[in-house]
């Protein structure tokens, strides 16, 4: 007899066999979920869906009827609190939303309640995806399951920590410069960021649109080959959803043990001095490992990469200001009890309702693009976009995949006070030009530190490379100790 404690440390596929297998039903995995959520201090969940447990009733009947309606069919999930699911309140950790409940599904839980899975409920966030360790929740921060005392990483802390504390068998969360990847690392759990317009934003709330993308918070690698099988795709509904069908992502993981003649670039940018010294050795022990393993491991080239986090930050800000301009008091969400016009009303809104990093943020953004430094700033930060762009696709026509750490630091503890923002914004360093560049990225656990807290190893490819990343990165898996 299986335990809870063991049914809660399945894997998303080994859970799916069970239930395929009838082994177990949807409803005691729900069950043991749902158990778990209520009695986690790490502070994962913002919102507990009431009607997961009739979800989980009702894929038990699909099943004993032979009509699953999907491998997922029965398999408790959460959502990071930036999609619109129809009906259930969505705050994106922002006081701006109070009282928002959508009235319309966004194009992942869509995907995921046609593909039978049961929503758990909503996963903690930094204030509209702004941030990277989920203190800028109106929720307060999520714990590191990993070690308590710690960040689980941003803005998709919540979804890390939910699964890597197993209180979901998978989360969906979002990445714009990291946002996925980051936490994964944090917290010991793999992360995608697939390819730009892989999966459709239709009912992601914004925070930058042309770097935006929902993401993949899994415990392994297979997992995350599944669950974006069920995903990708062209949607109508997302003018910038990619035409190109998805394959069956967990089917080419066949052979991948052999990374015989793999051709990994590593970016010497991206092994400097301003990664520490423990997480540079855990990254040239996984080059050494692959070249054990037959790939062929070299040093190469990514020089714009040096202006990546300023071009981030300027076009990422600029398009947060143009976002959150529909946030003002009309139409949803908070408006400030007390004004005396309309003038006054929009200030106090916004006032209040947004936290101290979205409110530096706009004004940043609002400086850069403004018509006086529009050149100097935003066009010449869309310049280096494109030459980054440039440095990928040439360093792409070398090697296969491209190796970094994930970020230059592991989990900092929850009370570390940075001296200034741009100390913080530091710790996107290694994530942020695959954005700037729309390309697929993946977070998988490579060792530990000194104190025990997960290393994450980041693996770049080209666009619309999702099938060879995770081959890649499962071979990996199998290498690790």
């Amino acid at each position: 007899m299986i335990s809870q404690l063991e049914l809660a440390a399945l894997t998303l596929v080994e859970a799916a066999g069970m239930l395929e297998r009838n082994e177990v039903s949807s409803s005691e995995l729900t069950g043991v979920m749902l158990d778990r959520i209520s009695a986690s201090e790490n502070n994962a969940y913002v919102l507990v869906n009431d009607q997961a447990t009739q979800a989980a009733a009702e894929a038990d009947s699909r099943r004993q009827a032979g009509q699953a309606l999907s491998p997922i069919d029965g398999i408790p999930l959460a959502l990071m609190d930036n999609y619109c699911v129809k009906g259930m309140k969505m705050t994106c950790g922002s006081r701006m939303l109070e009282g928002f409940v959508p009235p319309y599904m966004g194009a992942v839980p869509e995907r995921l309640e046609g593909a039978g899975a049961v929503l758990l409920g909503k996963l903690n966030m930094d204030e509209f995806a702004v941030g990277n360790g989920t203190d800028t929740s109106i929720y307060g921060a999520a714990r590191n399951p990993r070690s308590p005392g710690h960040v689980a990483g941003g803005s998709s802390g919540g979804a890390a920590a939910a699964v890597a504390e197993n209180t979901a068998y998978a989360a969906i969360g979002s990445d714009t410069g990291g946002s996925a990847r980051q936490p994964a690392s944090f917290c010991g759990v793999v992360g995608l960021k697939p390819t730009y317009g892989r999966i459709s934003r239709y009912g992601l709330a914004a925070y930058a649109s042309s770097l935006d993308q929902p993401a993949l918070l899994n415990k392994s690698i297979e997992d995350c080959a599944l669950i974006l099988s069920l995903l990708a795709g062209q949607d109508p509904r997302d003018a910038t959803s990619l035409p190109e069908a998805p394959g069956d992502y967990r089917a080419g993981l066949a052979g991948a043990e052999g990374l015989k003649g793999l051709r990994v670039g590593v970016p010497k940018e991206y092994m400097d001095a301003s990664i520490r010294e423990d997480i540079r050795r855990s990254i040239e022990t996984l080059s050494t490992a692959l070249r054990d393993a037959g790939a062929l491991v070299e040093e190469c080239v990514l020089p714009y990469s040096a202006y990546a986090l300023s071009a981030y930050y300027i076009l990422s800000s600029a398009e947060l200001n143009s976002n959150m301009n529909r946030y003002d008091g009309v139409k949803f969400g908070y408006r400030a009890a007390q004004y005396a016009s309309y003038e006054d009303m929009l200030l106090k809104t916004r006032g209040e309702g947004f936290g101290d990093e979205v409110k530096r943020r706009i004004l940043f953004g609002l400086y850069a693009s403004g018509s006086a430094q529009f050149d100097a700033y935003y066009m010449k930060a869309a310049k280096t976009r494109t030459l980054i762009a440039r440095d990928y696709t040439a360093a792409f026509g070398k090697y296969d995949v491209l190796l970094t750490p994930t970020a230059p630091v592991t989990a900092w503890p929850l009370d570390k006070a940075f001296a200034a923002p741009k100390e913080r914004y530091a710790m996107d360093y290694c994530t942020v030009s695959a954005s700037l560049a729309g390309l697929p990225a993946i977070s998988l656990p490579w060792g530990a530190d000194g104190e025990g807290l997960p290393i994450g190893a980041q693996l770049i490819g080209p666009a619309l490379s999702e099938a060879l990343l995770l081959k890649a990165c499962h071979g990996i898996e199998a290498l690790r100790p």
